[in-house]
């Protein structure tokens, strides 16, 4: 279990309700993969300095489960460029709300393309 949290600051930081549960009692994956798509959206629309549309999802793994009340922390960092294009890693971290512990839950890897002003896909601007 990965217990040391990456040395940048979360995209996004959110809690767990009990509103976001499945039938088991625990965080439905369909809300973390939003949230995570939420920090990467924001990193990935921060680098291309402009609208941005996620296309992909790759290597989705839900390590744990979140339990509800959980801090949820989201982190993201652009991976690659290319053209049109950006891979964006995410990991989600979870920290009971009593506790001070923090564990790895999930990570994936999400590509966005940036977008013109018709929604079209626009170069990338350098650096």
């Amino acid at each position: 279990m990965t217990t040391t949290p990456p040395p940048h600051e979360p995209a996004i930081r959110t809690i767990a309700m009990p509103a976001d549960t499945n039938p088991a009692g625990d965080i439905f994956g369909g809300w973390l993969m939003a949230q995570m798509d939420l920090a990467a959206g924001n990193v990935a629309t921060a680098r291309a300095r402009g609208r941005c549309a996620t296309v992909a999802v790759e290597a989705i793994v839900f390590h744990r489960p979140v339990l509800v009340g959980d801090e949820v922390s989201l982190y993201a960092l652009v991976e690659h460029i290319g053209r049109t294009s950006m891979k964006v890693h995410v990991e989600a971290w979870r920290r009971a709300r009593a506790e001070t512990a923090r564990e790895r839950v999930t990570e994936a890897v999400f590509t966005f393309v940036a977008l013109d002003e018709e929604r079209r896909p626009r170069p990338v601007p350098p650096g």
